[in-house]
């Protein structure tokens, strides 16, 4: 027999379907949920108002239904347009949650070291560059093919857990945020900024150029700021000049500088220093006066044909082609300045 209790299960139904969806679209789908019970039962009383108080009683109802099952769907505020989003996320990342991911242990190995580099980037770019991201399969125990690492990439982004721009460079999408937010907290903390107005994650947004200010603020926490406010929040610098607002320092793929293309990794206590783990860091290049000479590792790398044949070349921008050109192939001695 129809129950108000159908309304969440259909509503989570709806949800299935759909990876993000934005808050507006979320009230539309539990409204059509309170249609369609109240169809199959004219006597059932099942209430609905399109109110705030009577959403938020409605969100709290799926979440406790779901609880169980270590799943939430979750909020969180788009960082270009501001919008509230919703995703039906897993709050549980333990070895049978992961059984259910349509990717192989390889594929999700190189998902979280992109996810490493993407966190570690330099000057809290937040991004990756294409020729940077092929690179990581470089450091992945089996092998990958570039082909197959441009076809997993494409993957990625085509399920919303990466986010490509017309540049070419990869970032996190609002999906893997809201999905990897306690993972993210927990193994990046260091790295993570937390935006003064909203309180919640930036990966795009700018940042006070006062130093030791700490203010930082989505582009859209910004823009609604400056609306009514001139000042730094913090500490009271006036942002009213135009040449004090040209001063405010990017955060995300605006502040990816020329060092870029270097590969970071994090030195943990619980890891072994074997050769294994140690390999990453021979790519990195090594500073000779003043020049980035290339070490014997990537000299090897340079001559080194692809297995596969058939691959077809990487589709980079001019971009990336400037921030990450390839080392010229050693000719005997020291490169000529």
């Amino acid at each position: 027999m129809p129950s108000a209790d159908d309304v969440p299960r259909l509503f989570l139904q709806s949800i299935l379907s759909r990876r993000v969806v934005s808050v507006d679209l979320a009230k539309v789908l539990w409204k059509k949920s309170v249609e369609a019970v109240r169809a199959s039962d004219e006597d059932l009383n099942v209430p609905w108002a399109n109110d705030q108080d009577s959403w938020d009683n409605f969100l709290t109802k799926v979440n406790t239904s779901i609880n169980p099952l270590d799943l939430e769907f979750a909020r969180l505020h788009d960082e270009v347009t501001g919008r509230e989003m919703f995703a039906l996320v897993n709050r549980n990342g333990d070895e049978v949650a992961q059984i259910a991911t349509d990717y192989s242990p390889l594929e999700t190995a190189y998902f979280k070291s992109l996810i490493e580099q993407i966190m570690l980037a330099p000057n809290h770019s937040y991004s990756l560059s294409s020729l940077a991201a092929l690179r990581e399969v470089n450091g992945l125990k089996s092998s990958m093919t570039k082909t197959q690492a441009e076809n997993v990439l494409s993957s990625f982004v085509a399920k919303g857990w990466l986010y490509k721009s017309k540049r070419g460079r990869y970032s996190l999408s609002i999906r893997t945020i809201l999905e990897l937010q306690p993972y993210l907290k927990s193994t990046y903390a260091d790295e993570m900024l937390d935006c003064t107005i909203c309180l919640e994650f930036v990966t795009r947004g700018i940042k006070c150029y006062t130093n030791n200010c700490g203010t930082q603020l989505h582009d859209h926490c910004f823009e609604a700021y400056r609306k009514t406010k001139t000042k730094c929040p913090t500490c009271d610098q006036d942002w009213a000049k135009d040449t004090n607002a040209k001063k405010l320092i990017p955060i995300g793929e605006k502040a990816a500088g020329a060092d870029d293309g270097r590969r970071r990794t994090r030195r943990k206590s619980t890891v072994d220093d074997s050769d294994e783990e140690e390999a990453p860091e021979e790519s990195q290049a090594v500073e000779t006066d003043g020049e980035s000479q290339p070490t014997q590792t990537q000299r090897r790398r340079s001559t080194r044909k692809s297995t596969t044949q058939s691959e077809e070349p990487m589709n980079i921008d001019d971009d990336d082609e400037e921030e990450e050109a390839p080392l010229p192939k050693k000719k005997g001695g020291r490169r000529r300045g």
